[in-house]
């Protein structure tokens, strides 16, 4: 059973999951429109993660008996300066996510419900995983730079991505 709280921050988790998705299918296009088809095909391999997660959170409610309520979903950035720019966007929010997952947390521990903490430790070790991602190809794109033929070439190795 979930308190009222905890069920209200999870459906909360839901729309801010499926907004993730759409903030990468956005960066997804704009790879695309940059002719960057490795980087494109990464971030859309993102945004299905991410419909994964809230259904994961969908999952969770519906099977702790809870209430599951959609919300509606601000348009994300559409537009962007650059690559790298890009990539600093998707690593800000992997943080701000990070920190969604930490106040669920905080919140099941409080209110010792030990199911919703087993549920939640598998999104605390995804969020490590996912801003140490964001972070290395942060890392990368600015030691090689976002021109030029080392630009493709590290394209091509972030194309390789396969979906989980």
């Amino acid at each position: 059973m979930l308190s009222e709280k905890l069920l209200n921050e999870m459906n909360d988790q839901i729309k801010h999951e499926m907004y993730s998705a759409n903030y990468y299918l956005a960066m997804a296009a704009y790879f695309n429109d940059m002719d960057l088809p490795g980087f494109a095909s990464f971030f859309r391999i993102q945004a299905q993660e991410e419909q994964m997660h809230a259904m994961k959170f969908f999952d969770f409610i519906d099977e702790v008996n809870g209430r599951v309520q959609i919300k509606a979903l601000d348009e994300p950035q559409n537009d962007f300066e650059s690559v790298e720019s890009v990539i600093e966007a998707a690593l800000e929010h992997e943080k701000f996510v990070t920190s969604r997952i930490h106040l669920l947390m905080e919140i099941a521990v409080e209110e010792k419900n030990y199911p919703a903490v087993s549920f939640l430790n598998w999104f605390v070790d995804e969020q490590v995983e996912e801003e140490a991602t964001m972070q290395d190809l942060l890392t990368k794109i600015q030691r090689v730079g976002s021109k030029g033929h080392v630009l493709y070439l590290l394209d091509k190795e972030v194309g390789s991505r396969q979906p989980e």
